[in-house]
């Protein structure tokens, strides 16, 4: 019986290996072979860990997830207040020169697919619900004095901002550059900025 850490081992090659594959050929590039060849293993080690090309796209899936998710923890905990958590992880969302870019074809990718796919598109919702909850948590810690719709209303206006611009930039990026989308954003956050609080809103540049 293999040991746990070695299987925890295989597990992470096999998904830096699908991340990979995923960053350099997108969605359509995803095949077990593809990933078997990036990890420097065969396609029935790939196999075993995901029986089907179902079950990849569904690690993959997760896997963005995770990836996305670590980072905006990141963002959160090394903040000083409730307004910068929400300019930090809003602002690494669509922060270009980080190389988020990939991860944005990809979401892309991912979200043609859901269309189609029942189990893809469960994925992107619980994904989606938590980054919602995540920043109406933080747009309710900036604005307690604030009733429930327009709390409701500003945390999606936000998070349809990041993820527009983020669709949008995939695919032209010379129509949303970094500095027009870091200056929508601090445009979208000054309403969100608590009474008394000097400055608001992502610095541009």
């Amino acid at each position: 019986m293999p040991k746990q850490r070695d299987v925890r081992a295989q597990r992470d090659l096999l998904s830096n290996a699908t991340w990979q594959v995923l960053a350099g050929s997108g969605l359509p590039g995803l095949t077990l072979r593809a990933v078997a060849e990036r990890a420097g293993c065969t396609t029935g080690l790939v196999m075993h860990a995901f029986p089907t090309k179902k079950a990849l796209l569904l690690h993959a899936r997760d896997l963005l997830y995770e990836r996305t998710a670590v980072r905006a923890d990141a963002a959160e905990a090394a903040s000083r207040d409730a307004f910068g958590a929400l300019e930090a992880v809003l602002g690494q969302a669509i922060d270009l020169p980080h190389g988020h870019h990939e991860e944005s074809r990809v979401w892309v990718g991912f979200l043609a697919a859901a269309l189609a796919d029942d189990d893809l598109a469960e994925r992107h919702r619980a994904a989606n619900h938590s980054f919602l909850a995540r920043i109406r948590r933080l747009v309710a810690a900036c604005r307690p004095d604030w009733p429930d719709e327009r709390l409701e209303l500003t945390t999606k206006s936000l998070v349809a901002l990041v993820e527009g611009m983020n669709v949008l930039a995939a695919a032209d990026p010379v129509a949303y550059p970094e500095r027009l989308q870091q200056e929508a954003l601090a445009a979208a956050l000054a309403e969100v900025t608590p009474p008394g609080r000097s400055g608001g809103g992502r610095r541009s540049g």
